[in-house]
């Protein structure tokens, strides 16, 4: 079965992907792709976490703060 790569909801580097793994991986292969994918996916997070601190001047207080703070609204009667 051939399949085309023309989805237009798909990115360049999307279809690269797929174009890679067109064929089938060994399963312990598979695992280690994708434990690298949701690293990187992960720094990715980091990195936009901190950008926004940086940004809106955040720090580990504020987050002390907030831990600690009452954010249930209040009961009305």
């Amino acid at each position: 079965m051939r399949t085309v790569l023309n989805d237009s909801h798909l990115n360049e580097q999307q279809l690269d992907m797929l174009r890679l793994l067109r064929k089938p991986l060994p399963e312990e292969y598979f695992k280690q792709l994708k434990h690298l994918a949701v690293q990187l996916l992960g720094r990715q997070l980091d990195d936009v976490v901190e950008r926004w601190e940086q940004e809106k001047n955040i720090t580990e207080e504020d987050y002390d703060k907030m831990i600690h703070a009452h954010h249930r609204t209040q009961h009305k009667k």
